[in-house]
């Protein structure tokens, strides 16, 4: 895959602004036309995991960006293995994973966004949250009594409180860009159909039963109530800074591939390099090599 269609393949699913954004109008069983098979997509993911680890070299080294890319997705859509794939190669030394589940007693304790900023990377890091401080935008949309749980004064508990949550995430986001924090966010986005597949699949197969729960049917029978409350968070956030990728997920290997496409180019747009050594310091360099000729 050369560099344009690379760069085509990014735009496709990268939302920059919520006007007139449809959440339907993305098909998740979309390909992108792409002309090979799935062990060229493999291939080319293999090639980006490359590009990802050179990458992430230079971020460290560089020591002043820092990358953060969250994930959200429906269950069975694919967060763990898209995760696993695409990250596969780089340095654990500089890259943190955070898998958000429901917060402790302590965390709700705290504003819905504390844990997050506890979790963000540091310079130089690549940071990955399976889940995000979007859960309170949804879950909690979707199930008010994750909302309860939260022990807001009542007077807070508005008909507005969504809308007062979602301007709330804009401002945050805004505010880590302007820290250095480069955020992609992605949505694998998997039709009813497919996500039937997996599961039946989790069941029949041995092996995959323990990533199946009764309660992921459960939240099935909410699947219209999650569409629209990703469409309205979507809409109220997607900004040129901040941008969404809504990624098909029907086809594992396809949506790797644009995760890694999405996060290698992102990272070749800060144009990062390895820090540049001062002339003084070049000639204490010169001096080591010199010593430690000489022992030989």
């Amino acid at each position: 895959m050369d560099r344009k269609a690379r760069a085509k393949l990014v735009q496709r699913y990268r939302v920059t602004s919520g006007k007139g954004f449809r959440l339907k109008d993305i098909d998740t069983g979309d390909t992108n036309g792409f002309p090979g098979n799935k062990a060229d997509a493999e291939q080319i993911l293999a090639e980006g995991t490359a590009r990802l680890a050179e990458l992430q070299d230079k971020l460290y080294a560089q020591d002043r960006w820092a990358v953060l890319a969250i994930f959200q997705a429906m269950d069975a859509a694919g967060k763990d293995g898209a995760i696993k794939h695409v990250f596969s190669g780089l340095n654990p030394q500089g890259c943190t994973v955070e898998a958000f589940k429901a917060p402790s007693t302590t965390e709700l304790d705290h504003d819905f966004l504390w844990r997050h900023a506890l979790a963000l990377p540091r310079r130089g890091q690549i940071g990955i949250h399976n889940r995000s401080w979007y859960e309170e935008v949804l879950v909690a949309r979707v199930h008010p009594e994750v909302l309860a749980r939260q022990k807001l004064p009542a007077v807070l508990e508005t008909a507005n409180i969504w809308t007062e949550r979602l301007e709330d995430i804009a401002a945050f986001e805004r505010y880590l860009g302007r820290q250095g924090i480069v955020l992609l966010k992605f949505f694998l986005h998997i039709s009813p159909k497919e996500q039937k597949r997996r599961f039946l699949a989790r069941i029949e197969e041995p092996e995959k039963n323990w990533k199946f729960s009764a309660a992921d049917v459960a939240e099935r029978q909410h699947w219209t109530e999650y569409q629209a409350a990703y469409q309205e968070a979507i809409r109220a956030t997607a900004t040129e800074a901040a941008p969404w990728h809504v990624v098909p997920a029907d086809h594992k290997w396809f949506t790797r591939l644009v995760v890694s496409e999405t996060i290698a180019a992102a990272m070749e747009r800060l144009e990062l390099h390895y820090p540049a050594v001062a002339p003084e310091e070049r000639a204490r360099l010169q001096a080591a090599k010199a010593a430690l000729l000489k022992e030989d």
